[in-house]
């Protein structure tokens, strides 16, 4: 059974002939409780605070499983954005690449469209030139014709030469 202050405090010892001194056991007694509830306060006390740190540290423990569970969750996200980013740049580059040779190719089209462009001038000119010249040819012809003063026959063949359709 345990004792409390006021039991130390109430309790009556029997006394006897030759027994002890009353005031010096109820002194020794008044002292004895005084220091046993000084006890018991500071053991309720120690008990609450451990009562305290042990809820405390379950906070903590279930606030670094959080932070722990936290901790991994933002790993795997920047895992999986690293992941993502590469993937979009590696899509990115190629759709870069297939848009270059679409460019490349559209200019070698164009290259090759002038190219022919510039051969077909050159054939017109070349035409035009000859065209030309035989123009002048038959305007020179006619000048010839009639400053010389030439039959009339002569000078309906060189007309009629002159005016005849040419042929490519």
């Amino acid at each position: 059974m345990r004792l409390t202050p006021l039991d130390i405090q109430n309790h009556r010892f029997a006394t006897r002939w030759r027994g002890l001194d009353p005031m010096e056991v109820e002194s020794f007694l008044q002292l004895l409780a005084e220091d046993y509830e000084a006890l018991l306060r500071e053991r309720d006390q120690l008990a609450d605070r451990a009562r305290a740190l042990e809820r405390r540290v379950d906070e903590l423990s279930q606030n670094e499983k959080l932070l722990q569970d936290t901790l991994v969750t933002a790993q795997t996200l920047s895992e999986d954005l690293k992941r993502t980013a590469m993937k979009e740049s590696e899509v990115m580059v190629s759709q870069a690449e297939v848009k270059a040779e679409k460019v490349l190719d559209a200019a070698h089209r164009r290259a090759a469209k002038l190219a022919e462009d510039i051969r077909t001038m050159r054939q017109l000119r070349s035409r035009l030139a000859a065209a030309l010249r035989q123009t002048i040819e038959t305007h020179l012809a006619l000048l010839d014709t009639l400053s010389s003063g030439g039959s009339e026959e002569a000078e309906a063949e060189k007309v009629a030469y002159l005016t005849r359709p040419k042929g490519p």
